[in-house]
């Protein structure tokens, strides 16, 4: 039996007018994801990956076309009902890492459990992603690989239902990328996070594309690997 959908997107299309010029992010893009999916979608920069994110995020909307989270349609919702989503549903991690360097991991996790309805405490989170014994070393004293996987813990610290990650491997040597990768793995399978990666690393993406269970263009340029 199929899963649940947590996002379905229809006909997206998204158009920046920079002046005369018109560019087109994404035209008429169709796009699933169902509950405990962890997805990888691959495609070069500039081919739409981050708009597409940032749309099933809130962050932005479509030019034209629909896309629901759950019951709730995005593409219609108020500025208002955009930020409950995002505080209540959604975690965000980037190819940039954001931690305040005056603050531990456990201090950078404890800023979004102070605020969520039903956190892990922070120590929890970081145990998840690898980082139990790093819960009092400060960003300057972690690697990039594990200041990574700190924002990690701070965006799952919250339980969200699914985590959209831009890029999260992209600062990132390959065999660090690949621990980053095997922490939002397990975040996938202790949690049943849904998950959806972006990348344009070919390496990064067969790690998923082994265990692929579907596979399509979800427009010209980006592929979507399912795990």
């Amino acid at each position: 039996m199929e899963r649940p959908h947590i996002f379905k997107a229809r006909a997206l299309s998204k158009i920046y007018d920079m002046g005369e010029v018109q560019v087109v992010a994404l035209r008429d893009v169709d796009f699933d994801l169902r509950e405990g999916e962890l997805l990888v979608l691959l495609g070069a920069s500039g081919s739409g990956k981050s708009t597409l994110l940032n749309i099933l995020g809130g962050l932005d909307s479509p030019t034209k076309g629909r896309v629901w989270y759950r019951d709730q349609q995005l593409d219609t919702a108020d500025e208002e009902a955009l930020t409950a989503y995002r505080r209540h549903h959604v975690g965000f991690v980037f190819q940039f890492y954001n931690l305040i360097p005056s603050l531990t991991a456990r201090e950078n996790v404890a800023l979004v459990t102070e605020i969520a309805d039903d956190p892990m405490t922070p120590a929890e989170a970081l145990e998840l992603v690898g980082l139990g014994d790093r819960l009092d070393h400060f960003p300057a004293q972690l690697s990039g690989g594990e200041q990574q996987r700190v924002a990690i813990a701070r965006a799952v610290a919250k339980r969200p239902q699914v985590l959209l990650c831009d890029e999260p491997t992209g600062a990132l040597d390959l065999e660090t990328g690949r621990i980053v990768l095997r922490a939002l793995e397990r975040v996938n399978e202790e949690l049943q996070t849904a998950i959806a990666v972006i990348t344009h690393n070919a390496a990064i993406a067969a790690r998923c594309r082994s265990t692929t269970e579907s596979g399509h263009r979800a427009d010209g340029s980006v592929e979507r690997f399912a795990r």
